[in-house]
């Protein structure tokens, strides 16, 4: 079977969220591949795993790929977004969030992932839900699509982007990815290209838009934090700016309340949402070894907090003598 995804970050998130004790069970919420998933499985063999992923196909991979950890494995096809919302679920001592895309949608998709592939524009993760990529560009006008693109891309030529997709729409539907990737190439002079294929921000921002990450992405940790265990670590990785933005605010909110008895011997807690321990305040990036070997991991950053104390939970410590 050939795999093509590299797991970023690896060692450090083994490390991090290893099991504190046997039989723990860890969910990894954007499956992919199943490599965070395999590497767990083979270091800790008494740990148990719950596997969750929107794609199918990719799900598919990851089934055979895990298939010798036997019942050790449980499996979700779906949004973890919707999974944790779920509380019929036995709660989990670990969570693990890969933001990235796996390099499987880019080469192996066809879904029109890539600007340096000729497919349809579809971009949507669960192929069963939602507009495809294509229909989105269609039913957007000039300023729209150029709002879309300067907040999701943080394109900084989205107005003159948006210009050339809306006159080439005028001309015929875009449905492939190689003349939307064609179209945005032609809208930038060569002085505004600079190292990054033109394209590189409209395909991030349509792609955000078209699976809805970053709307959905603060109700995720909410809904991820409130069943793990007291006790238990999650981990995010994230590859931009605009999602790793998003959780480091959502870990700092849950852990600037909290003040241990150590530090404050008449303690009082009466606020609602779990809360937090952050661990690494700036986060882990990859190291240059990393990054040479696998260059796509250089934008990686990996946040981890440890819960301590639960939702709607009132603690009470009298004065110690």
């Amino acid at each position: 079977m050939e795999i093509l995804h590299t797991p970023v970050l690896l060692e450090e998130t083994l490390q991090l969220l290893a099991p504190r004790q046997p039989g723990d069970l860890m969910i990894d919420a954007t499956l992919g591949e199943g490599g965070h998933s395999y590497a767990f499985l083979s270091r800790f063999p008494a740990l148990r795993l719950m596997g969750i992923d929107a794609d199918r196909d990719i799900q598919e991979v990851a089934k055979k790929r895990l298939k010798v950890f036997g019942e050790r494995v449980r499996w979700y096809t779906g949004w973890s977004y919707d999974f944790f919302a779920d509380s019929s679920y036995e709660k989990p001592d670990t969570i693990l969030i890969d933001l990235g895309i796996s390099r499987y949608h880019y080469e192996k998709g066809e879904r029109g992932f890539s600007f340096l592939r000729d497919e349809v524009l579809d971009m949507r993760i669960d192929q069963t839900k939602g507009l495809t990529a294509a229909e989105l560009i269609a039913g957007l006008s000039e300023k729209e699509l150029a709002d879309l693109l300067y907040t999701y891309g943080e394109e900084r030529y989205a107005r003159r982007i948006a210009r050339g997709i809306t006159e080439a729409k005028a001309k015929g539907r875009i449905s492939r990815s190689g003349a939307l990737a064609d179209i945005v190439a032609r809208a930038l002079p060569l002085r505004c290209r600079g190292n990054m294929h033109p394209a590189t921000r409209t395909f991030q921002a349509l792609r955000i838009a078209v699976n809805d990450e970053l709307t959905r992405l603060p109700e995720l940790l909410e809904r991820a934090l409130g069943v793990l265990k007291p006790g238990g670590r999650m981990g995010v990785i994230t590859f931009h700016s605009l999602e790793d933005r998003i959780v480091k605010h959502f870990f700092w909110e849950k852990g600037k309340d909290y003040t241990g008895l150590q530090e404050q011997p008449i303690y009082e807690y009466k606020g609602r949402g779990s809360r937090v321990t952050v661990l690494y305040r700036k986060g882990i990036t990859p190291g240059a070894f990393e990054i040479r070997n696998n260059p796509s991991s250089r934008s990686a950053r990996l946040r981890i907090a440890e819960k301590v104390v639960d939702e709607d939970v009132r603690l009470h410590y009298k004065e110690m003598r």
